[in-house]
């Protein structure tokens, strides 16, 4: 909560391009703020992610904005991402505003009622700016698509709704980072690039001095200050989406034993395997097609978005087969959580049509003696590091299940432990270090005081 220090100005942190670090830098830039003596809140006006955490007030926000939010230590709740996204059936989403589902819509009925949801957004920001000295506000996507900047809540609706500073993040591995950098900052509304601060440019390999005459193209020709080129280093925490988590490195030359995530269309919840991907004697492998399970000594059946569709995929690619082979043979450990929990029963049976068009049954995996039933009003508890998100239930056994090899969990976060929260922290407080080291942090500062 805010300190007794002089407010400074929110900051939208806007992408040249999708995936170009925004996220990430929407905590260092509010932990350098936070070691400057401000309280720093992070914020989302809408984000689109099959990946959400349970908030300390037990509403349902974006993994993103909750790992912001740990990052700084505060408080999470609705107000760090009052709209979220989950892909739905279709063309269709699942809309959850102010930390609770309220409907399933499809994508262009939920841009004609965007106006709707504006007073969320506008709720949320406020509350956040009469409480802390600095909201950190990140951007989507890229806010300068033109067709949509009408309908865009979390970069132009913000930055002109509160009248915030704008840093761009720029990724330099993707290619044409000049075109990028000038092409968004000459379409913005001319008010918009008035409150542009400068530019940071993310996820450069090589020696740094390479990209001086590129400092000087983008500062002097461009006329926008460059607050820092940034090196690229996998961070493996706070994985967003199926984007981010293409980004993920491990190193397994010392492991012990192999792992494998069953990665299907809507897997959800990638933050779950984090301390696996931290563990040298672990290797993880995210499987997405039929190849043999047999070297591993675990498959893990992760969370799912759409439970009944991700379950058909694993029938059509023969992955459903091989994994009731294994479980008959007893010799590789299987673990299913929540989505893939569910799958391990008998049946699913869906008749109010939560996931389908029409009342529906499916075989799942048969592990079980039990089926699951989905109610329509989502169960959302949390308990430590551990939380559930699902709306399918169990009569039988309503959080977990264990025998021989197999063991189900409705809770997220089932390998989350003391070692691998030291661990995070650790990696998070070297992580923000080295990115500060090149960054210009009085420029930076100034130019939001």
């Amino acid at each position: 909560m805010k300190k007794n220090k002089k407010k400074i100005k929110n900051i939208s942190i806007l992408g040249t391009t999708s995936d170009a670090g925004k996220s990430t830098l929407t905590f260092i830039v509010g932990r350098i703020l936070q070691d400057l003596g401000y309280s720093v809140v992070p914020f989302k006006a809408q984000n689109v992610s099959n990946n959400a955490q349970v908030a300390s007030d037990g509403s349902e926000i974006s993994v993103a904005q909750y790992f912001q939010a740990e990052v700084l230590g505060v408080e999470t709740s609705y107000f760090n991402n009052p709209i979220l996204l989950k892909s739905g059936r279709g063309s269709t989403a699942s809309l959850i505003v102010n930390g609770k589902a309220v409907a399933s819509k499809d994508v262009l009925e939920y841009y004609r009622d965007l106006d709707s949801l504006k007073p969320a957004v506008k709720l949320a920001f406020e509350y956040l700016d009469a409480n802390y000295d600095c909201v950190v506000a990140e951007g989507a996507g890229s806010p300068v698509e033109l067709n949509l900047m009408d309908k865009d809540l979390s970069n132009i609706y913000v930055a002109t709704e509160f009248n915030t500073k704008i840093i761009l993040v720029a990724d330099i591995e993707k290619g044409g980072v000049f075109a990028s950098i000038y092409g968004v900052y000459n379409l913005l509304p001319k008010e918009l690039r008035d409150n542009v601060v400068g530019v940071i440019v993310n996820k450069f390999r090589g020696d740094l001095r390479l990209f001086d005459k590129g400092i000087e193209i983008i500062e002097k020709e461009f006329g926008i200050a460059v607050l820092g080129v940034l090196p690229y280093e996998a961070l493996n925490l706070g994985f967003e989406d199926s984007q981010s988590l293409k980004n993920f490195s491990q190193d397994c030359s010392e492991s012990t034993r192999k792992v494998a995530v069953i990665n299907y269309p809507t897997m959800s919840n990638y933050n779950d395997f984090e301390p696996l991907l931290a563990d040298p004697n672990t290797c993880v492998e995210f499987v997405s097609s039929n190849i043999k399970l047999d070297n591993f000594e675990c498959i893990i059946l992760p969370g799912s978005k759409l439970v009944l569709e991700d379950l058909k995929w694993l029938k059509r690619t023969g992955l459903f087969r091989q994994i009731q082979k294994h479980y008959d043979e007893k010799q590789i450990h299987i673990i299913g959580i929540c989505g893939g929990y569910q799958m391990m029963f008998k049946q699913i049976i869906d008749e109010d049509g939560v996931e389908t068009d029409e009342p529906t049954i499916a075989d799942g995996l048969g592990f079980i003696d039990d089926n699951i039933i989905f109610q329509k009003e989502k169960i959302l508890k949390r308990d430590g590091y551990r939380y559930q998100i699902h709306n399918g239930i169990s009569k039988k056994y309503p959080v977990e299940y264990k025998s021989k090899n197999i063991y189900g969990t409705f809770e997220h976060g089932l390998f989350g432990d003391d070692w691998f929260e030291e661990y995070k922290k650790e990696k998070i407080d070297t992580f923000v270090e080295l990115m500060k080291s090149h960054l210009d942090v009085d420029r930076l500062v100034k130019s939001v005081s």
